[in-house]
């Protein structure tokens, strides 16, 4: 057993909390011969960089690229997916000089990371082919040049968006010349982004076919479970899959980590992020280089100043303060580079990132990888993981679980993960919303003729729009044609990722107003309200002012014992009940709804122990967005029959829906942050959703624990309703699936709680018993035993006592 192997059972107080290892023999891998129609100077610039023999899913790519069909590779980080298009790109452009590629990669990030791989090679064939990035830090006065002269255009799909083709009349010689087209890492286009993807790329096609040009695809992939349907829904053709990987594998150790219990009554264990620390903290000691995925930013940075305490004051072991970096999105691209070198050349010993190092930016050689909380998916999992031992060595990978119960669930059944099938990536680039905003931008790029589709689209429903645009004044029709008359330039108003409000600069004013970061919209409310602890590389920052309007955070240094944590609460309305049918006793109902988050107050966490020492009220402005819903009403005789008060039975259905979240992302293979959950009553026509509403049943109270307050006169007629609704705006697909699975999603929510071992709720399944209530695992027990049992008719239900016809 090497160092690396054997280093968690040095320690005894980390070896004891593992539960489980397993194993992944190294392999060799299955070569192919590099085939003969590869030019010779391509073969020798190849094997001039140790590369005698092809993968045997390379060498299948190169027989596909030259068959000129679609095709998607899907094998495993550090497999050699990028030859799989490099060759037939570069073989095609050293035969005819003309010809253009285009590669779409999903972060800027990562586009520097392949033009630089790409570049070497380019180098080594000592051929006239020009390779351009080409993105927001693209300066103007080299845009002309790259349109005209660049043979290989490395991209982002925003740009590609906003970009290029609004302005394609200035890369015609570019389209009409254009062969291939590369989409890496695919299986980030889901959801909204994907959504968006689909009809960016209806939009390049018909530019495409504007010019005379019909490019070939090429996609790349880390493991999903349906890669060659999401390929295919992307690009709307068929695309060929290519997933039995020919490149060896690197022996790796998983261990399952599982923080001790600190409080056996309720369940309580000790901090999953204060675990990370101690196993980095031992890796990093004994010379290993760690990655640590975080589940949020704020824990990246909370582990960051953790991490950076510990060795800034070891300096016999480690002289130099950068050997720890935080990674994550909203540090600026000049940081992002230097801790990306500080990594490959090895000066930083520990990298604590959100998933933002996940894709296959170049970092080097790690050697062990640890994940603080389950990522969300199988898919990330193997990803993170991957990150370590990517250059043929053995390495470690530590899962070390929170007390969710979908972790908690993943340590008990590690065959569960470890034989599961990765989640499918769902899109849906048919939603009203998004396929409105680029019907305008395609429409200022081409006009649409009567009879055309768009993408699917069938000409009957593009018809339809178009009318509506017309009538808006946003499109004009002369003859058979429908023309853009507005003067706004539409891309810029649409943004691939989110709901587009603007992001937010943090600026620092002890340094003349210099701006030190940047903060989405969506988490703006969360984590740059006034008085806030804002983060950055491990230093704290406190936030002195927050200008909504103009979109910045002014913030001042300061060397706080704490950090912050915002409170949120959701609300929700139902806009239609589109669907409705009967499960055994309740109501199942799919439908559209609107809903509202509103950031109430913020707590005052202490570093290391974890302490609330204090609250905060925060008043901003609400999130809304209106998305789809799947939801079901629990019977009124139901909660009558049950020996508790009816405010007893709210905290019950709280605990049934937390649980029940977690049991719907397993269900659909999904990220969990892919839907939210929430509980309310149906008798009312706005729902008091988790305790916002003057209606509602739940009023928070600050400073202070938010409270229970509970209206008699709002029980007499109590109809619980729990939602799982799209977290996103418009709804990408979940509820139908959630609509037609609700008997599955009922009974493997019961099985979750029924064999949690605590006694009476943790936050591994209703949640601890000390927010939600002393009785609230029983009585979630007792409703969904309830649930689950036959159905009996009202008259039946008079001659027998219900509570123990039902619970037993």
């Amino acid at each position: 057993m090497n160092k690396i192997e054997s280093i968690l059972d040095q320690n005894k107080k980390l070896s004891k909390n593992i539960e489980f290892v397993y194993d992944i023999q190294g392999s060799d891998g299955e070569y192919s011969d590099i085939p003969e129609t590869i030019s010779p100077k391509l073969k020798e610039a190849l094997q001039n960089r140790g590369i005698s023999k092809l993968y045997s899913h390379q060498a299948e790519a190169w027989r596909l690229s030259q068959e000129k069909k679609h095709f998607a590779v899907v094998t495993p980080t550090a497999s050699g997916k990028t030859l799989t298009y490099n060759i037939p790109v570069l073989v095609e452009i050293m035969k005819d000089k003309s010809s253009k590629a285009m590669y779409i990669f999903p972060t800027k990030a990562l586009s520097q990371d392949q033009m630089n791989e790409l570049h070497e090679l380019v180098e080594l064939l000592e051929e006239d082919i020009k390779v351009f990035t080409f993105d927001g830090d693209t300066p103007a006065d080299a845009r002309k040049a790259i349109r005209k002269q660049g043979n290989i255009i490395v991209t982002n799909p925003d740009m590609l968006h906003q970009g290029i083709m609004p302005h394609h009349t200035k890369w015609m010689q570019f389209f009409q010349n254009l062969k291939y087209v590369v989409i890496d890492e695919m299986h980030i286009y889901r959801g909204v982004f994907g959504s968006h993807l689909t009809n960016v790329l209806r939009r390049l096609k018909r530019i495409c076919k504007f010019y005379r040009s019909d490019p070939q695809f090429i996609f790349c992939s880390a493991t999903i479970a349906n890669p060659q349907r999401h390929a295919e829904k992307l690009l709307e053709d068929k695309v060929y899959l290519i997933d039995k990987s020919g490149a060896p594998v690197s022996p790796k150790k998983i261990i399952f980590y599982n923080p001790p219990v600190i409080n056996y009554d309720l369940g309580i264990r000790a901090s999953y992020i204060g675990e990370a620390k101690k196993v980095t903290h031992h890796l990093i000691k004994n010379g290993i280089q760690t990655i640590v995925f975080a589940l949020s930013r704020l824990n990246v940075e909370v582990l960051t100043k953790y991490l950076k305490d510990y060795f800034e004051n070891d300096r016999e072991s480690m002289a130099e303060l950068e050997k720890i970096a935080g990674y994550r999105g909203g540090y600026l691209p000049k940081r992002r580079r230097e801790i990306e070198k500080g990594v490959r050349e090895g000066t930083i010993k520990g990298i604590i990132s959100t998933n933002a190092l996940e894709l296959g930016i170049d970092i080097g050689s790690l050697d062990a990888a640890v994940l603080a909380g389950y990522p969300g998916t199988i898919a990330s999992t193997w990803q993170q993981i991957g990150r370590a031992g990517r250059r043929g060595k053995t390495a470690i990978g530590i899962f070390i679980a929170s007390s969710s119960p979908i972790d908690q669930f993943l340590i008990k059944n590690p065959q569960y993960f470890l034989g599961g099938s990765p989640e499918h990536a769902r899109i849906n680039p048919d939603n009203l919303m998004i396929l409105i905003d680029h019907i305008k931008c395609s429409s200022f790029e081409l006009p649409f003729e009567e009879g055309e589709k768009f993408g699917n689209v069938e000409w009957e429903d593009l018809e339809e729009m178009l009318k509506f645009l017309t009538e808006g004044g946003i499109l004009h029709k002369s003859g058979n044609r429908y023309f853009w008359s507005e003067d706004v330039y539409p891309a810029g108003a649409v943004n691939l990722r989110q709901i587009p409000k603007g992001n937010f600069v943090v600026v620092n004013t002890d340094k003349d107003n210099k701006i030190i970061a940047e903060v989405d919209y969506s988490a703006a409310a969360m984590t740059i309200y006034p008085e806030a602890i804002y983060m950055e590389s491990g230093q704290q920052y406190i936030v002195d002012e927050l200008d909504w309007e103009g979109r910045k955070a002014y913030v001042r240094k300061t060397d706080s014992d704490y950090f912050t944590d915002s409170i949120d609460y959701t609300n929700a309305k139902v806009l239609s009940e589109d669907e409705k049918r009967k499960s055994r006793h309740e109501d199942v109902f799919m439908g559209e709804v609107q809903v509202v988050t509103r950031v109430v107050g913020y707590k005052k966490i202490k570093f290391y122990t974890n302490e609330n020492t204090g609250y905060g009220k925060i008043n901003l402005p609400d999130l809304e967005m209106v998305t789809s819903a799947y939801w079901f009403t629990i019977p009124q005789h139901i909660i009558e029959t049950l020996p508790y008060s009816k405010a007893d039975c709210v905290d019950g259905i709280m605990g049934i829906s937390k649980a029940m979240h977690y049991v719907a992302a397993m269900i659909l293979m999904s990220d969990s942050y892919d839907i939210h959950n929430s509980v309310g009553d149906k008798s009312f026509e706005w729902f008091a959703m988790n305790k916002i509403t003057e209606r509602g049943i739940y009023t928070p109270e600050l400073p202070g624990k938010p409270s229970v307050k509970i209206n008699p006169e709002d029980l007499t007629n109590f109809q619980p309703t729990i939602f799982i609704y799209d977290n996103y705006p418009g709804g990408i697909g979940f509820s139908p699936l959630l609509f037609d699975s609700h008997e599955q999603l009922v009974e493997n929510t019961k099985k979750l709680i029924e064999t949690c071992p605590c006694e009476n709720g943790c936050p591994s399944c209703v949640g601890p018993a000390s927010e939600v209530g002393m009785n609230s695992k029983q009585i979630a027990l007792d409703i969904l035993k309830m649930l689950v049992s036959k159905a009996i008719t009202k008259e039946e239900k008079k001659h027998l006592d219900g509570s123990k016809y039902y619970l037993n």
